[in-house]
């Protein structure tokens, strides 16, 4: 055999063991892909929780100014106002422990021309203070908050915010609450595979989702949560997105 016919029987070879393997190849990636997405075989479920809960501490702030001329006297004036606010305070049944009084806030306004032009010259200064009461005594401060303005009538500029109502003992509710959510999650898996004539395997995966805390009976929510401290009684809501394994029954 010449040297032609040797090479076009090498080069024969070649291809043929090539072809081969290049079969062999694509047997090996197709049960390849075929155990993967076998091995992903999963449905994902969204599992939620609820529980109605009452506030059990109340934050509540409101805080009085003074105006004058002269920056003693209007330190002087905003003393007394303040005496005058912690005593009622105190008549009215709060701790003296739970009064507490913010630092002074101060500025001033200058005076103005004719035209609306700004002078250096100080026409007065606004002295303000802020009172702030933490209490577990929710009706009793809730209704200091509305009260309060009553000294007006003293002749104090007192201005109420709303009251904060919290609840002391979330970060505990939290986890039981996601608990709850996660069993949840698996029900609503199982439901779903027994209608396809499966059942579910291991968890796979979790992602806990925001925690609500809305006003009851509120459809209100948000993308990053929500902390309702304008109700005294609220409803928290879990939510937990979960992974599991589905088998063939």
């Amino acid at each position: 055999m010449d040297k032609n016919s040797n090479g076009l029987v090498s080069n024969s070879i070649v291809a043929l063991i090539i072809a081969l393997g290049l079969i062999a190849s694509s047997a090996i990636v197709s049960n390849s892909l075929i155990e993967i997405k076998g091995a992903k075989n999963s449905i994902i479920v969204t599992g939620s929780a609820k529980q109605q809960i009452t506030s059990d501490m109340i934050v509540w702030s409101g805080y009085f100014s003074v105006k004058s001329p002269v920056l003693v006297d209007a330190y002087k004036h905003l003393e007394s106002d303040r005496s005058i606010v912690k005593s009622y305070l105190l008549e009215k049944g709060v701790p003296e422990d739970q009064i507490v009084f913010s630092a002074i806030s101060t500025y001033t306004t200058n005076k103005t021309l004719p035209s609306g032009q700004w002078t250096n010259e100080i026409d007065y200064y606004n002295l303000s203070q802020t009172v702030t009461i933490s209490s577990k005594d929710i009706e009793k401060v809730t209704d200091i908050s509305r009260q309060i303005t009553e000294l007006i009538n003293e002749g104090i500029e007192f201005q109420s915010n709303p009251p904060q109502y919290l609840y002391t003992q979330i970060a505990d509710l939290k986890v039981t609450m996601l608990a709850e959510a996660t069993k949840d999650a698996a029900k609503r898996a199982e439901m779903i595979a027994e209608n396809a004539n499966s059942r579910i395997g291991s968890l796979r995966y979790a992602d806990m989702g925001v925690i609500q805390i809305t006003p009851l009976y509120s459809t209100e929510i948000s993308d990053m949560g929500m902390n309702d401290t304008s109700s005294i009684e609220k409803e928290i809501t879990a939510v937990v997105h979960c992974e599991f394994e589905v088998k063939q029954s």
